[in-house]
């Protein structure tokens, strides 16, 4: 029986690009100088800029090596706090385990995360460790993490975009885009008139033939949401989405029950199967969003998916098709509709020079199919991988 042999966590980049662009931009990411809603939004000092108050923490690489030298790779982020759950904590107690026994051992690391909670922080670090070992168990197998999980559902994912450059998104051929909203309630009603203004612009802009939806990030009220979400029918979203503190549960309730025509979404703050079981049965939401590096993994976000695909609720993770896990995840499982590619690189150049792995596609014409090589196929050596380090 093939076991593991080791388990080491280490700090790499955090904006998990494939670094420096070849091709000189058209002009700088929306995301540079745009101002964007967030919890913080009402205190002056952090509200133009949320980098200011975000984590300055490196990503996270995790390497797991099995007993016949084959080794998978994950990442996760929040850098040291992370790592040190990994080599401190989790990966020790995990060593002459089975390799292949992904669900023994994400049930494991859950059970031992217990006493601190295996939410939030702890959930970033099995992300990392889960996806190692799908990568891992796919080599194994020689069989691409597709098709051990299902797939394929469909012969290509559809991918939307998300992002202000939205001429750019229309010249890389995608057909769906999701706006990132700029105020919020601390800006009264110039900031709700500034909101309907971008989205009015954006519909005229993309037509009617094409799907338009709004990211709220976590910045708003129930209050602010309805009044909003009014000002904003005439141009047929498709969802708005995130619009609450992530654990205001009986905030989204609300919500469902103001803005019964609204299809929502959320989730990406999201981490353990209960609380998307929760929300699945009150029917808070109409689209689950759990980041796949940071909701435990490909094994946690499998579960979410059951209970997603049980409730007729679509699951779309955040930013899924950024990274190899998102895109196997979104090709086998049928209740992935779609799936959201976050363009914050700068116009005019190619997505390919902005991948993570060498082996991992990039959408064309708001089209992509996954890497059939084993694992991830993420087409990184382990030289690769330390030049990720940082």
């Amino acid at each position: 029986m093939i076991t593991i042999a080791s388990i080491k966590a280490f700090a790499i980049r955090d904006d998990l690009s494939g670094g420096p662009a070849v091709t000189e931009p058209r002009r700088p990411a929306w995301g540079k100088a745009a101002e964007i809603a967030n919890p913080m939004s009402r205190y002056p000092r952090y509200k133009r800029d949320r980098t200011t108050w975000r984590s300055k923490s490196p990503g996270v690489g995790c390497i797991v090596t099995a007993s016949d030298g084959t080794w998978g790779f994950g990442v996760s982020r929040y850098g040291h706090a992370v790592i040190d759950l990994i080599n401190g904590h989790l990966g020790p107690l995990l060593i002459d385990e089975p390799a292949m026994a992904t669900e023994r051992l994400w049930d494991m690391m859950g059970r031992m995360a217990s006493p601190y909670g295996a939410g939030g922080i702890a959930a970033y670090a099995i992300s990392a460790i889960d996806h190692a070992l799908w990568d891992l168990k796919g080599k194994l197998l020689k069989q691409p993490v597709w098709s051990l999980i299902g797939g394929p559902a469909r012969p290509h994912i559809d991918v939307y975009a998300t992002g202000n450059d939205t001429d750019w998104q229309m010249e890389l051929g995608f057909r769906a885009m999701k706006l990132a909203c700029p105020h919020g309630p601390a800006d009264g009603l110039a900031g709700l008139d500034a909101n309907e203004a971008l989205v009015a612009k954006t519909r005229d802009l993309i037509g009617r033939d094409r799907e338009l939806m709004l990211d709220c990030w976590m910045a708003f009220d129930v209050e602010y949401a309805v009044r909003l979400a009014d000002r904003l029918r005439p141009y047929n979203l498709r969802w708005i989405e995130d619009c609450l503190n992530p654990d205001d549960l009986d905030g989204f309730a609300a919500m469902r029950s103001r803005l019964p025509w609204m299809g929502l979404a959320t989730g990406e703050h999201w981490y353990v199967p209960q609380t998307f079981a929760h929300a699945a049965a009150r029917r808070l939401v109409d689209v689950f969003q759990p980041d796949i590096c940071w909701a435990a993994g490909m094994t946690g976000c499998l579960r979410i998916a059951a209970i997603a695909d049980a409730s007729g609720i679509a699951i779309m993770p955040h930013a899924g098709i950024n990274t190899p896990y998102g895109q196997h995840f979104a090709y086998a499982i049928p209740a992935s509709t779609w799936g959201e590619f976050f363009l914050g690189s700068p116009p005019g150049v190619p997505l390919a020079e902005m991948r993570l792995f060498p082996g991992q596609p990039v959408p064309v014409d708001g089209k992509l199919v996954p890497s059939d090589e084993p694992g991830f196929g993420l087409g990184a050596s382990l030289d690769d991988l330390d030049a990720m380090r940082v």
